[in-house]
């Protein structure tokens, strides 16, 4: 029997996640709040469903998305950063863990970030306790909770590192920028390749009830790894001062350990 997989939020890694999936033999729900994006989902033979979860209801049918799915691919950005007002997160994920609980699904993978391990200092690994300094971070972690101490559901929380990838890349951001913090500090980046890889090798084993970093293993500093990828784009490099503080480097031992993944894609 094909495993059918729900993935809420079709957007940069949700779309070519779908398509991936797809590819493999699943069948695939995928939930977009665009009614455009609904036409480009059918196109591509994902089940299209509108879906807008706000901080007091769910608008679309949520039932009908959840029905007989194996996994359900939570992933839902905070977009708490910038202007303007803000919606909880938490309650956010409130109305969609109330309405997985009248669904049949048992198996979550939840797309975390690594945020949640805010000002930590040195290798930071799964087993550092999170300590988030941020509104983003701290309903994040909140939200990984939720789903985590819910026994009777089987959940995977997946700290992605940056996210890079076609039309997204952080040095579009930081170009031309001065006197930015941290220039000794490594990054910690995954290409979306790699997010995908991670996800569908969880899904195919079966892997639930773990924490997962997904941070490529490669470090180079912040300043040499920016001061390269904007030359190679043709952009005024950043410029940073080389203050020894922020040495926080993600490793991810337990995509390696637990769900047998080797990185594919270079972040360079």
């Amino acid at each position: 029997m094909t495993k059918k997989i729900g993935i809420i939020g079709c957007g940069w890694l949700g779309m070519p996640l779908a398509e991936s999936l797809l590819s493999d033999g699943y069948e695939v729900n995928g939930s977009s709040t665009s009614q455009e994006k609904l036409t480009l989902l059918k196109e591509k033979g994902i089940n299209p469903f509108q879906i807008s979860i706000s901080e007091s209801k769910i608008k679309g049918d949520i039932a009908d998305f959840l029905d007989g799915l194996s996994v359900v691919v939570i992933n839902i950005p905070p977009k708490l950063r910038g202007k303007g007002p803000k919606e909880s997160y938490i309650e956010k994920n409130k109305l969609l863990h109330k309405a997985i609980k009248k669904s049949t699904v048992k198996n979550i993978i939840f797309a975390s970030s690594t945020a949640v391990y805010g000002n930590a200092k040195g290798e930071v690994n799964e087993q550092t306790t999170p300590v988030p300094t941020t509104p983003s971070g701290i309903q994040l972690l909140q939200s990984e909770n939720l789903f985590r101490n819910d026994k009777e559901l089987n959940t995977t929380i997946i700290r992605f590192g940056g996210l890079i990838g076609p039309n997204r890349h952080p040095v579009t951001m930081l170009s031309g920028r001065e006197n930015l913090n941290g220039g000794n500090a490594p990054v910690n980046l995954i290409h979306l390749d790699d997010c995908i890889g991670i996800i569908k090798k969880l899904i195919e084993h079966n892997r639930y009830n773990d924490v997962l970093n997904a941070v490529y293993p490669e470090h180079p500093s912040k300043i040499k790894y920016y001061t390269e990828q904007a030359i190679k784009r043709n952009l005024t490099p950043p410029k940073f001062t080389l203050t020894g503080k922020d040495l926080k480097l993600i490793s991810s031992c337990s995509v390696f350990l637990i769900a047998n993944y080797n990185f594919h894609t270079s972040i360079n």
